[in-house]
């Protein structure tokens, strides 16, 4: 399709690394209302992951309080695919760990949700 206005790019690289933006929330009802009811992701292991066990496994990690990443995103993009749904695709690095991130997103009238999320981890001589 095509490039997207300004503010989507801004409101959506607001809004990564998914689940790791305490301004947005770090609640399950947070997280809940930042994906749809049929969000599921691939780990950077390959593995898939349903809501279920993805707002399971957020609620484990934040239970003790605030997730503190020293993460840094770079390398952003993103493309319309259709009416109020784009594609952002972006490189994170944590540490000496890098991985090439996308995230399906609908815009819907109460705020954007994350319907689809993926990692890969990228090789050193990639």
């Amino acid at each position: 399709m095509s490039t997207p206005p300004d503010d989507v790019l801004a409101a959506l690289i607001a809004r990564e690394p998914l689940f790791h933006r305490p301004e947005i929330g770090t609640s399950r009802a947070d997280f809940e209302r930042m994906v749809a009811d049929d969000f599921w992701e691939t780990g950077a292991s390959g593995r898939r992951y349903d809501r279920a066990f993805v707002l399971d496994e957020l609620d484990r990690r934040y239970a003790n309080g605030a997730y503190d990443d020293d993460w840094r995103c770079e390398d952003f993009r993103c493309r319309a695919l259709g009416v109020d749904i784009y594609l952002l695709t972006y490189t994170l690095h944590q540490g000496p760990r890098v991985t090439r991130r996308m995230t399906l997103w609908r815009r819907d009238a109460a705020d954007w949700r994350a319907v689809y999320h993926q990692g890969t981890l990228v090789q050193e001589n990639a």
